[in-house]
């Protein structure tokens, strides 16, 4: 595991330096604004199992991208959002499509000994095959959410068009830790979503995982809309 976190982090610094020299294309700037029934990350209900209006906006040019996004969460305390800042590099190799990048997490109005906020390394990829697109991730963190030290969160996912504007996906992956091997748990969620319009889509998604932490963690379906400008 401690090669994969040091692969992880140099793959991400080394491709970035050849990223910054590629780009040339002129930016392209897009906005989305989007409303879901549960904010679910990793499996974990962000919102006490309640509604999220969320909002982001994306750069890009060549094969750089960075972007904001935001949404509110309840964490039983005085935390109102989620900020989360990102930059990274969709370079090609072949068939394969990736996707090496940086995320930092950061939380508005966290109680200060709550040490919520976070760093991860990310690095993804995908590939046709047949109907199919298959892929896998793993993001890494330094310091992980609540400071509870080192951690390892892999999946693989896969998603499929069966129809004119129809999009099946589902991705199962393990959240690992570390200092806390005790609390190591597998998530997983499938879904279904639809284009009403080139720039108007709804999800309708199954999550589920065997942490035990309470009604956050049980399983449930969530239902979104995401609009993008322009």
């Amino acid at each position: 595991m401690k090669v994969l976190k040091l692969a992880l982090c140099a793959a991400t610094a080394s491709l970035f330096m050849a990223g910054a020299a590629a780009a040339q294309d002129a930016p392209t700037v897009t906005f989305n604004v989007g409303l879901t029934s549960d904010y679910v990350f990793r499996g974990v209900s962000q919102t006490d199992e309640s509604a999220a209006l969320q909002a982001g906006v994306d750069v890009s040019s060549g094969i750089l991208y960075g972007g904001l996004w935001a949404s509110n969460v309840d964490f039983y305390d005085s935390t109102d959002a989620e900020i989360d800042a990102y930059v990274g590099i969709k370079p090609t190799a072949g068939p394969v499509s990736l996707d090496l990048g940086v995320i930092y997490y950061g939380y508005v109005n966290a109680p200060g000994a709550a040490d919520y906020d976070f760093w991860e390394f990310k690095a993804a990829g995908s590939v046709p095959a047949g109907p199919l697109t298959l892929g896998a991730a793993a993001f890494y963190s330094p310091e992980f959410f609540g400071g509870v030290g080192d951690t390892l969160y892999y999946e693989a996912n896969a998603s499929v068009s069966p129809a004119d504007k129809w999009t099946i996906t589902a991705a199962v992956g393990k959240q690992t830790f570390n200092d806390f091997s005790v609390l190591d748990y597998t998530t997983y969620n499938i879904g279904v979503g639809y284009a009403f319009t080139d720039k108007i889509t709804g999800d309708l998604r199954f999550h589920d995982s065997d942490l035990g932490c309470g009604a956050i963690c049980d399983s449930r379906v969530t239902v979104s809309l995401k609009a993008t400008l322009p």
